[in-house]
């Protein structure tokens, strides 16, 4: 018989419900039973004992509220009698260890991928054309005009424009399948073993501080060096905060050898328009056909650099989806690869856990020292971690921050934390890394790919079509319910971890074999088949 409820850790006082729970019913855990006193919707919590107002909520085997009214035993716990609590913590480190996967079945796997002359692996093979400041968007534009069509890449929803063109003439409107609409477009490309230009635009460069112009420069040059761009088209106006020798510089101290073509154009000396843009057009195309050249071949599994991100999270993200990750990455870590967690104001409640994983001393306090700054940063402007779970997140059961971060930190498993880095530093250390980033979506997969992640595992359980320019990102469900109804934009569907069909080792099996199949490019992801290709800057604001 199914499981209907579940208990997470021993310590726990509260049961998280796998299905409705009607009240008047009695659930079963182990060799224990609870009555069930309030209607109690999936992936919510049950109390497990009489909690009195002040009483501490324990799940995860750790603080994650405290009671604001009597809870009976059995009884809903919800916003309107639990708030955010979690524990303190101190930079003492107290070395903790957990068993660690057996990582010997992947040792040997390869997948194929472009070498660059650094000795980085990319899983794809990507030109970049960027601005150094928001005046340049209306130019990079114009080139993605120019340029996408031309060489075969526009294959993003053009079905839709079939679409409104039948309602206008009064036909049905039937979409296109995307997959084969890229099939073809890849049949007609000019540079077949480029994937892609990918035409990055934002709103910085120019009247914020100067920080924030030095920390574009540090992301557009992570990009630029990453293993998934084979060189870059960079267009300035000339006079803004970024300037181009701030890029080369953060350029340098990524890759000293300066391995990668970049082609920088400036309007203000370049005089017309048409000046600027014919010149770019023509470097870029010829910088295109030596990037051609590059072909895939093999490489260990260990060239990959994984991102580990959730969002849309729901009561089921700590159990199926996030743990799976973990394990995903402690095997990963294991063999010598790199994975990145990041969304700091999501690892709020676990963070002595976190500080007791660091290899070193040092590393715990980069980690407690980047956490202090960044809560100190969200109170002066009146707000704090806890307001980070979103409306949806709490209807699905995620009530406090601190629930949230128990079941977010998961992604990360529960090996050695080997390096903690601020944004937007470059990843170097195998195994598992922190970068400092918000909790939001784009944001935070933004900054990973900028670390070097050429592949993102993003974990939902309410759905999120969030995708990047350069590093593909694979969509876990957390239950069979969305990647039924959400079809098109999930990857791999976690939810038989939930009903008890498999278990977290089998789906981080099966899940790698994904990474795999996706790193050699015999598969799109499907944020890439709908040409989603998110990019937002961090500016080191108040971000959640």
């Amino acid at each position: 018989m199914p499981e209907t409820v579940l208990h997470l850790d021993a310590r726990d006082n509260v049961l998280v419900a796998l299905v409705p729970l009607e009240d008047g019913s009695t659930v079963h855990y182990g060799p224990a039973s609870c009555p069930v006193v309030d209607n109690i919707p999936a992936k919510h919590k049950l109390a497990l004992v009489d909690l009195n107002p002040g009483s501490l909520v324990i799940m995860y085997g750790m603080v994650v509220g405290e009671t604001t009214a009597f809870i009976p035993r059995g009884g809903l716990l919800s916003t309107t009698n639990v708030r955010h609590r979690a524990s303190d913590y101190s930079s003492t480190r107290r070395p903790s260890h957990h068993s660690l996967p057996d990582p010997t079945p992947w040792a040997n796997f390869t997948f194929n991928g472009f070498h660059r002359a650094d000795g980085q692996v990319g899983t794809r093979n990507y030109w970049l054309v960027l601005p150094l400041v928001f005046c340049e968007n209306r130019n990079i534009e114009r080139m993605k005009e120019a340029l996408e069509e031309e060489l075969g890449y526009g294959i993003a929803n053009s079905s839709y424009r079939q679409h409104v063109r039948n309602l206008v003439h009064g036909k049905s409107g039937n979409r296109d399948d995307s997959q084969t609409a890229i099939v073809e477009a890849r049949a007609h490309r000019v540079f077949p073993n480029i994937d892609g230009i990918r035409f990055l635009t934002h709103q910085g460069g120019c009247g914020g501080t100067r920080q924030d112009a030095q920390a574009l420069c540090g992301l557009l040059a992570g990009y630029i060096h990453h293993p998934n761009v084979a060189g870059a088209t960079v267009l300035s106006l000339g006079c803004q905060h970024s300037q181009a020798d701030i890029l080369m510089d953060e350029l340098r101290a990524r890759d000293p050898k300066m391995t990668k073509p970049v082609l920088i154009f400036d309007q203000q000396k370049s005089g017309r328009e048409s000046a600027l843009m014919t010149r770019a057009l023509d470097e870029t195309f010829a910088a295109l056909s030596s990037a051609n050249s590059v072909v895939r071949k093999p490489a260990p599994i260990t060239a990959l650099t994984v991102g580990l991100k959730c969002g849309g999270s729901d009561g089921f993200s700590g159990i199926s989806a996030n743990p799976t990750l973990g394990y995903l990455s402690d095997m990963l870590g294991e063999l010598g690869g790199k994975t990145i967690l990041s969304e700091f104001p999501e690892l709020h409640g676990v963070e002595q856990e976190i500080i007791n994983r660091c290899a070193t001393d040092q590393v715990a306090y980069r980690f407690f020292n980047l956490m202090q700054v960044y809560s100190a940063r969200a109170k002066a402007a009146h707000s704090s971690f806890e307001m980070n779970p979103s409306p949806g997140n709490i209807a699905d059961g995620l009530i406090t921050d601190a629930i949230k971060s128990a079941g977010a930190a998961r992604k990360g498993g529960v090996g050695p934390v080997r390096d903690v880095i601020d944004y937007p530093n470059y990843t170097r250390s195998k195994g598992l890394t922190l970068l400092c980033t918000p909790g939001n979506d784009v944001e935070c997969v933004t900054a990973q790919a900028g670390s070097g992640a050429n592949l993102v595992l993003f974990t939902t359980g309410l759905g999120t079509p969030t995708g990047n320019p350069v590093a593909p990102v694979i969509k876990i469900s957390t239950n069979s319910q969305l990647a039924e109804r959400m079809g098109d934009i999930i990857d791999f569907d976690a939810g038989a971890i939930v009903t008890g069909e498999k278990s977290i080792p089998q789906c981080a099996d099966e899940l790698m074999q994904l990474c795999i199949e996706v790193a050699n490019g015999d598969k799109l992801t499907k944020a890439e088949q709908l040409g989603q290709y998110d990019f937002i800057p961090w500016k080191r604001g108040v971000s959640l």
